[in-house]
């Protein structure tokens, strides 16, 4: 196993399917968030089902969380590497003719996403997990009703944190651009299909981040 992430053909395959777990997760919780647009009641049930169901919160919550963290760590290793082999390539050519602007700042755009994750688990994990396991209350409710879609709806009260999350999901935009068709590419899907995926990656690029930036300015100017 360790062979598999000393090779840099190991450490690209492992990064790939971190981020294809990811981009997973991002569309199912984009599919419960956009609920609350729609449907509060549905959002409340779909979020208390996420938030109490025993596999959900004791196998594939600890499973998203490593995810996180391995994806992470996986890509600074990988920039780490790439830099000191961009400073070979820089003294035989220019480097910026043969990579895109997104490819070469993978880096930066995964900086500002972490830090608006750093935000996101304030705002919403670290008080759901103060509430059910601090203080055990795993009702999900508040005053006889469910809590989720009101404390949703307060967090975006505040233009500063809208700024703050719309900044992110540009920045998560300009890093899926690069990072889903590259993570096809790492598994060697690269077939007659590789044209119609990266249509479809351009889609879930743009349109993911550009759906949850819509929830939060929906429910910033609307204040339901």
């Amino acid at each position: 196993m360790s062979g598999i992430f000393n090779s840099s053909i190991g450490r690209k395959f492992a990064m790939a399917l971190s981020a294809l777990f990811l981009m997973f997760f991002l569309l199912q919780h984009f599919a419960i968030n956009i609920l609350s647009v729609f449907s509060p009641d549905a959002f409340n049930e779909a979020s208390h089902f996420m938030g109490t169901f025993w596999a959900v919160q004791y196998i594939l919550q600890p499973i998203l969380i490593f995810g996180v963290i391995f994806h992470f760590v996986m890509g600074f290793i990988l920039e780490l590497k790439n830099n000191k082999a961009r400073q070979i390539s820089y003294a035989k050519n220019n480097g910026s003719a043969n990579s895109s602007w997104m490819s070469r700042n993978m880096i930066w755009s995964g900086l500002a996403i972490l830090a608006f994750m750093v935000l996101h688990f304030i705002d919403f994990w670290i008080p759901e997990m103060n509430t059910k396991y601090v203080l055990g209350d795993m009702s999900g409710m508040h005053n006889g009703e469910f809590r989720y879609f009101h404390e949703l709806v307060e967090k975006f009260h505040s233009p500063i944190r809208v700024g703050a999350y719309v900044i992110a999901f540009v920045f998560l935009a300009l890093h899926l651009l690069h990072g889903f068709s590259s993570a096809f590419q790492s598994i060697g899907a690269n077939n007659k299909y590789t044209k119609s995926l990266q249509g479809f990656a351009k889609i879930y690029a743009i349109g993911i981040p550009l759906g949850f930036i819509f929830i939060a300015l929906y429910h910033h100017l609307t204040g339901h």
